[in-house]
C-alpha cells in the first residue's frame, strides 16, 4: 500500500510551536520548516513513518497515545528532551529513519516494540 500525504512548507507555524522543530506530521500533511528540507530524505522518511503510525491507529488515537506517552515520560525523566526522544513513536521513527526500505518491511504496529 502506498502512503498518501502532502508536503507543506510553513516556517511560521513550526517556529511558533518550537524553534527547533524541522518537520511535523499531521495526517495527511508533512509540514516542513524550510523549503530546502524537501531534499532531506532522512527527515522525509522519518515523517513518513509517522504517517504510517497515524494511519494504523486511525489518526486520532495516535495523537492521544502520543500525548499520554509524552506525559508519562515527563514524569519519568523530568526532561522534555528525554521525554520526547523516549516516545515510542519517535523511537521507532528515529531508529529507522535511515532505512529507506523500512516501510516496505515494517510489521503492523511496530511501535509497540519501543514501549518499555
Amino acid at each position: 500500500m502506498r502512503l498518501k500525504y502532502s508536503i507543506v512548507v510553513n516556517y511560521r507555524l513550526l517556529s511558533f510551536l518550537n524553534p527547533s522543530i524541522r518537520g511535523l506530521t499531521l495526517y495527511p500533511f508533512i509540514i516542513l520548516k524550510h523549503k530546502h528540507l524537501l531534499d532531506d530524505k532522512v527527515l522525509i522518511n522519518h515523517e513518513k513513518i509517522h504517517i504510517k503510525q497515524q494511519l494504523e491507529l486511525l489518526i486520532l488515537p495516535f495523537y492521544i497515545l502520543y500525548i499520554i506517552n509524552y506525559l508519562i515520560n515527563i514524569i519519568k525523566y523530568r526532561s522534555h528532551f528525554l521525554a520526547y526522544y523516549n516516545i515510542a513513536f519517535e523511537k521507532e521513527a528515529y531508529n529507522n529513519e535511515y532505512d529507506f526500505h523500512y516501510l516496505k518491511k515494517r510489521k503492523a504496529f511496530a511501535f509497540w516494540n519501543y514501549i518499555k
